[in-house]
């Protein structure tokens, strides 16, 4: 596991942006760490966890479940600019874009698909990146602080 934290210069009236990088194994324990991991930088930071907590659990499970690819691992990086959290894990599988179960398919047979919901109920904004050889699934929230 590789961490990264830096702090980088902005305008005098803008508060510097955080940043905090985790690069992690795909396995279920990676996504518990990478949970665990951010919560204590967020806390260390002074905002407000609980809703990221639960986003976090969320895309780092499916990249260990759905984006793995063996020996690669997921990155989780966290940001904050301004009063934005962004909460980005980026895996190797760009071919298995994540889905949404349709709300109306709640009682469907299956347990994949139903996680997203979460992200969306709880995001202010989220949306994937496709890239040549990797995906980010990214979620922002509005920091209340």
């Amino acid at each position: 596991m590789s961490q990264q934290i830096t702090r980088t210069d902005t305008s005098v009236s803008t508060p510097d942006p955080l940043h905090f990088t985790l690069l992690l194994s795909a396995t279920r324990k990676g996504a518990r760490l990478a949970r665990l991991l951010a919560t204590e930088r967020l806390r260390s930071w002074g905002l407000p966890f609980e809703t990221a907590a639960l986003i976090i659990a969320e895309l780092a499970a499916n990249a260990a479940l759905h984006g793995r690819v063996p020996g690669r691992n997921f990155r989780l990086t966290l940001t904050v600019t301004g009063d934005t959290l962004r909460i980005e894990v980026r895996d190797p599988r760009v071919e298995r874009l994540p889905s949404i179960c349709p709300k109306d398919g709640m009682n469907a047979p299956g347990e994949h698909g139903h996680g997203l919901l979460l992200v969306e109920e709880l995001a202010d904004r989220w949306g994937v990146v496709p890239e040549l050889i990797c995906k980010t699934v990214w979620a922002e929230l509005a920091l209340r602080r």
